[in-house]
């Protein structure tokens, strides 16, 4: 079962036009993307049940305000320790991979990610591209009109203002495709380019959590060596303390190893899962984004076409 949740656009009042219009665009790609968000949280079985997210979605109480997001705060400062510090694991530490499955899928995703990387940035000039076309065209269109109110010649020059109003016409669909290159395309990878970080962040863990276990088993054996060592020397009252630390790293192994199992477990399942999602979320979005070219390509044959006898009446 899909659930498909959305939001409305929210009201904003600003200085001057320019200020209001980008701020209203911004604010409706920050709609949209929460929007994907919460309707891919809301697909999920598991988070889609979590009394958390539900409390967002029915609370009608204001949302408490984030705590600690100033960059010089003493818990930015540590986060920031932090992620510096696991990234220099992520590159001096290599895990054993005894499990091709992860192997394999580790390389796919490191593929993927520079690819969607690689697409995302040709998008986004793609994006600038066909915005400078726009705005290149609406000037056309303005010099070609100076042009029609000069020209003498009565018939060119109301092939000229003929052709300053479909350029204006051009330029019109010239920018709503580049709003469906932005909002279909570039917004979808820029959504999978975070998630396939994720996905890297998680491999990461599992990484962790298996240098838990490895640390877990090797505290164990110095502690099993201490033990026989105290046995050995017939050192009876360091024994019973020796034993108990054996019982204690003997659980933290165990410990270590069923956590281990159980995130590889749950990796090889949300992956499948997120496979899945993703070949039909870029299928319907090509779909669309497809469909979206077409009706621009046919809207300016329609132009041209509506031109096209003024142009051959000019004598």
């Amino acid at each position: 079962m899909n659930i498909v949740i959305k939001l409305s656009s929210t009201k904003i009042k600003m200085s001057n036009q320019s200020d209001q219009g980008a701020s209203a665009d911004f604010i409706e790609r920050r709609r949209a993307a929460l929007e994907r968000f919460i309707n891919r949280t809301a697909n999920h079985p598991i988070l889609r049940v979590d009394p958390d997210f539900r409390d967002f979605l029915e609370s009608e109480l204001e949302l408490p305000k984030a705590t600690n997001t100033s960059a010089l705060s003493g818990a930015g400062v540590i986060r920031l320790f932090n992620k510096v510090g696991e990234t220099v694991n992520k590159i001096t530490y290599k895990m054993d991979e005894s499990d091709s499955w992860f192997e394999e899928k580790v390389q796919q995703v490191e593929n993927l990610d520079a690819q969607l990387k690689n697409m995302l940035t040709r998008v986004e000039a793609l994006v600038y591209q066909r915005r400078e076309l726009s705005q290149c065209t609406a000037s056309f269109g303005k010099s070609v009109a100076m042009l029609s109110n000069c020209d003498e010649h009565n018939s060119l020059s109301r092939a000229l203002s003929q052709l300053a109003e479909v350029e204006e016409k051009v330029e019109h669909v010239y920018a709503e495709q580049c709003i469906a290159d932005f909002g279909i395309l570039c917004e979808l990878l820029k959504d999978y380019v975070a998630l396939v970080g994720a996905i890297k962040d998680v491999f990461h863990e599992r990484v962790k959590v298996y240098q838990n276990w490895q640390h877990a088993q090797v505290v164990l054996n110095k502690k099993r060596e201490a033990k026989a060592k105290f046995e050995i020397m017939g050192r009876t009252d360091k024994i019973n303390q020796a034993n108990d630390e054996v019982v204690e790293w003997e659980s933290k192994v165990e410990r270590g190893q069923e956590e281990f199992e159980n995130i590889s477990r749950m990796i090889k399942k949300e992956l499948e899962r997120f496979e899945l999602v993703r070949i039909q979320e870029f299928k319907v979005t090509l779909i669309n984004y497809i469909e979206s070219l077409m009706q621009n390509q046919q809207q300016l044959i329609q132009i041209w076409e509506s031109f096209l006898p003024e142009a051959k009446a000019i004598a």
